[in-house]
């Protein structure tokens, strides 16, 4: 067996034995222990582009558009104040509405409020307690989809 690292170590602590939840409630332990960690707000930016944007990111589509777009459209480039995180929440933003933690934010340049996926964001100071919490739950969120 190779040997585990830290990261895996922390999520275990938080979800004991996975095989013994299913994945929804499993998701509603990582939100309990998120709510009683993260020091909130916090800053926060997309880990990579947001499913509308792909294809402008990828290229082919029209450049101009897009910086039109992000006028009112969160990008993943935008930097964001994580407000609040709820179980429920719906947003045409979210990759994974239903599934993912809602994670209720503030963009910093205009202050236009999203509903965006938790596991789509990083908290932008990489040293904070907050990028572990984050970036823990958005590894296991991803690897257990």
């Amino acid at each position: 067996m190779p040997d585990r690292d830290a990261q895996d170590l922390r999520i275990e602590a938080i979800l004991g034995d996975e095989e013994d939840l299913g994945f929804d409630e499993a998701v509603a332990v990582f939100l309990k222990h998120l709510k009683a960690n993260l020091e909130l707000p916090c800053e926060v930016t997309g880990i990579e582009d947001f499913r509308w944007e792909e294809p402008y990111v990828l290229g082919g589509w029209d450049e101009q558009e897009y910086e039109q777009l992000k006028k009112t459209r969160p990008s993943y480039e935008d930097h964001y104040e994580l407000l609040e995180i709820r179980p429920e929440g719906w947003s045409e933003w979210m990759m994974f509405h239903g599934e993912d933690i809602a994670a209720h934010v503030r963009r910093m340049s205009d202050g236009k409020e999203f509903i965006l996926g938790l596991a789509e964001l990083e908290a932008t100071d990489k040293k904070s307690l907050n990028y572990q919490l984050i970036d823990d739950y958005a590894v296991w969120f991803v690897n257990s989809r």
